[in-house]
């Protein structure tokens, strides 16, 4: 069993996010403009909203949402990543952002300080992300919303679903399924107001190629990728399309008002 101790864990995000900046930012399915739309809409933006954006990675999502929004701030705890925040508010002309460093667990922000706080893609990566979304609802003001965007697979793939993503992308800790999503929201003191769901299609040697597992571990995530066609012991609906394997990330969108 891997060491999920914080610190090994915290350098093991550093490892590999600082490697995956370029790719993730690259990697055309994050910036699906359908799931960043549906994102903009459950977490209803509007032009008088200050935004954050925890575990921001490289801007992709506070970049999208500037437009829509007073200000943004793009909080996240790997340099590179931030790097490349910067780089591409910078190409794209945007003026209202401002980038952070910062744990997601610890928010360096006083309270009530945004009335729209999310975060994307990051809760599968955290060893507790409970103490995230406290810290989310703790900064958020009162009236304005909370919203959780996240891989959701289903409670009976779960285990299938963390092995093969614990070798594809070792910083990987535990997907929640839809109900233990919900369940963190009601522990929060968070009542769901909205939520919506969609699929995120990727090629498997695209998703591959975007990753730095251990030395074999490519070769083991593409052999798991093949044996479950037609199988989707892994909840993803892997298929072969004129000889390339292609599959879908089921994610799952939680949105809820501070009260």
């Amino acid at each position: 069993m891997p060491d999920s101790s914080p610190l090994t864990h915290a350098a093991r995000i550093q490892d590999q996010f600082s490697r995956q900046a370029v790719p993730f930012a690259e990697l055309p399915a994050h910036s699906n403009e359908e799931g960043l739309a549906l994102l903009a809409r459950t977490a209803v933006l509007g032009p008088d909203d200050d935004l954050l954006d925890v575990a921001c990675g490289p801007g992709l999502v506070a970049c999208a949402f500037a437009p829509l929004v007073r200000s943004v701030r793009g909080l996240d705890v790997v340099e590179a990543m931030l790097s490349q925040a910067k780089r591409r508010a910078s190409q794209l002309g945007i003026s209202n952002a401002a980038w952070d460093l910062g744990s997601a667990s610890e928010l360096p922000y006083a309270d009530a300080s945004f009335s729209k706080v999310l975060t994307r893609y990051s809760f599968h990566h955290l060893l507790d992300p409970y103490s995230t979304l406290a810290e989310m609802r703790r900064v958020c003001r009162p009236g304005g919303s909370i919203t959780v965007c996240d891989v959701a697979p289903a409670r009976d793939k779960l285990a299938q679903y963390d092995a093969l993503e614990t070798i594809r992308d070792p910083s990987h800790t535990h997907a929640l399924c839809p109900e233990q999503h919900e369940e963190l929201f009601a522990r929060a003191g968070l009542s769901i107001r909205a939520r919506a769901q969609y699929r995120l299609e990727m090629a498997v040697e695209d998703v591959v190629s975007a990753s730095f597992p251990e030395p074999g571990g490519a070769e083991k995530v593409a052999e798991l990728f093949r044996k479950d066609v037609g199988v989707d012991a892994l909840g993803v609906g892997v298929e072969e399309r004129q000889g390339r394997l292609w599959f879908a990330f089921p994610i799952l969108i939680l949105s809820a008002r501070k009260p």
